[in-house]
């Protein structure tokens, strides 16, 4: 019979590797033991269904918000997003955010219901080691924020700029050439870089190096240690897995409730500014989404997807009411918050399409 280890089960399954060791010490792994001081169990062993069951929890005690600033984030849309929320049906019991971004819908839900299986993902590695390190190595995680917070906030702003830049080449420098060693070190540099560059904003040239220059923020909160530890507490239920929104497919089904906020489309030519990643997703992935969101429709998911709206600026441009004309398709109004070019923030339409 061929086995693996606890780390290979949690690499497998999206969990922590101090998560496999609780489920194997409860008995909830099939055959799995202790050889020595390693958990091993067969390679076939299926991840164990949280046990916990989907209910609405009233209680603001340990909610969590989202612990990055995030170009598109969602945060100022929720009211309108949560009116989608299909938790009422004791059928929904999954839940899965294959974009996952800032995860403002993400905290949004943890905070309101317990949900027996979550799935997040996102293309964007260096987002997604983060999430990974506050869930599993949150005390190695906080000693390094403040310490780079107490580094950096007594500076005048010329010292902040090279101490800036001096952290922004070694997050880059990691970024190409780092190994898992340094894991922790990059997400503190991805916080800190976050907290602390304009507009907070997360952006790539075409190499693939961070390249935003320093904000102006008086007294920048790097580590918000509070709300880092509810959200590493909220994760550890939480399955993180980087790469490709069609990985989500083994795991969406009928129980599922699937949230897709890609890369929105540019509704203007010079609005191409979104390269929060080296990989930019052009008409042709919007409409490869919309193919696999009508595969999700057929497994019976519930499905709601985000995007740009382009009659914004092109009242003919009908791209998303032809590529998801079998979907509802609401236009909300939504403020852009976040531009380089201050004119162009203010209130647009915005598309939530569902197929229920």
């Amino acid at each position: 019979m061929e086995i693996m280890s606890a780390r290979e089960a949690a690499d497998k399954w999206g969990i922590s590797q101090r998560r496999v060791a609780i489920l194997c010490s409860e008995n909830r792994i099939a055959n799995a033991e202790m050889i020595g001081n390693m958990w091993v169990m067969p390679s076939n062993a299926k991840k164990p269904i949280d046990a916990r069951s989907t209910r609405y929890t009233n209680t603001d005690s340990n909610a969590v918000k989202p612990f990055l600033k995030w170009a598109g984030g969602k945060g100022q849309l929720l009211k309108e997003i949560e009116k989608y929320y299909p938790f009422g049906d004791s059928k929904i019991t999954k839940y899965a955010e294959p974009f996952v971004g800032g995860g403002a819908v993400l905290f949004d839900i943890l905070n309101k219901y317990e949900i027996k299986e979550i799935y997040i993902s996102d293309i964007n590695a260096e987002l997604i080691n983060t999430y990974r390190i506050i869930r599993d190595d949150i005390d190695t995680l906080i000693e390094m924020l403040l310490h780079v917070q107490n580094d950096f906030i007594p500076l005048c702003t010329d010292e902040r700029k090279k101490y800036y830049i001096n952290k922004r080449e070694r997050f880059n420098d990691l970024k190409v050439n780092g190994t898992e060693n340094i894991n922790i070190e990059k997400a503190a540099l991805m916080i800190f870089l976050n907290k602390t560059c304009f507009n907070g904003l997360f952006r790539v040239n075409k190499k693939g190096l961070f390249n935003v220059p320093m904000g102006a923020y008086k007294n920048p909160l790097i580590c918000d240690e509070n709300n880092l530890r509810a959200v590493s507490e909220k994760l550890q239920r939480v399955t993180i897995v980087c790469g490709d929104y069609k990985k989500s497919a083994e795991f969406i089904d009928e129980h599922t409730f699937a949230y897709f906020d890609p890369p929105y489309r540019p509704i203007t030519n010079t609005a191409g500014f979104t390269a929060y990643t080296e990989n930019l997703f052009n008409d042709e992935e919007q409409i490869e989404l919309a193919r696999f969101v009508d595969d999700m429709h057929r497994k019976g998911a519930k499905v709601v997807v985000s995007n740009s709206d382009p009659k914004n600026s092109n009242t003919q441009d009908d791209f998303f009411d032809n590529i998801y004309a079998a979907r509802k398709i609401k236009r909300v109004e939504a403020a852009r918050m976040i531009n380089c070019n201050s004119e162009a923030r203010g209130k647009i339409k915005e598309l939530l399409i569902s197929n229920f």
